[in-house]
């Protein structure tokens, strides 16, 4: 993955701690979404990674790409360095509009598969009350 830039962030989302898989790659960002549960610690965390590492990255990787507009990296005054470093260091991380987006644009193309499978579903349903109903009534008509 040469030039690409993959980073996981954990941060507190309501009751559930959350991460986010971005990967940085040509000026575009794609991200997924996880949920943890209960504050991990750090070897949980690298259990965790060593297990779905590579479903995640998958998963970010297969998300519609989104322009990083405004993500490179600029120079910063060393104070403000090394305040953002504390903050990355306590786990205190804010999201990037890019990855945002591609968040939403994953959501919104899991949610359309999900309506998709339903739909299917309910065909298949109503296909096989359909074929259950034809056998009942040739049934019958052979015991007359």
């Amino acid at each position: 993955m040469e030039g690409n830039v993959v980073t996981m962030s954990v941060y507190l989302d309501g009751p559930f701690w959350v991460g986010v898989l971005e990967i940085v790659e040509d000026g575009t960002v794609r991200a997924t979404r996880f949920t943890l549960g209960s504050e991990p610690t750090d070897p949980e965390l690298y259990e965790f990674l060593r297990r779905h590492g590579v479903s995640l990255l998958e998963r970010a990787a297969a998300s519609p790409p989104v322009p990083s507009e405004g993500r490179e990296i600029k120079r910063v005054n060393p104070k403000r360095a090394a305040k953002l470093a504390a903050r990355a260091a306590a786990g205190v991380s804010r999201r990037s509009t890019a990855s945002q987006e591609a968040l939403r644009l994953e959501l919104e193309s899991r949610k359309a598969e999900a309506a998709d499978d339903r739909r299917a579903r309910r065909r298949e349903a109503a296909e096989h009350r359909r074929e259950v109903a034809r056998r009942k009534r040739l049934e019958r008509r052979r015991d007359r």
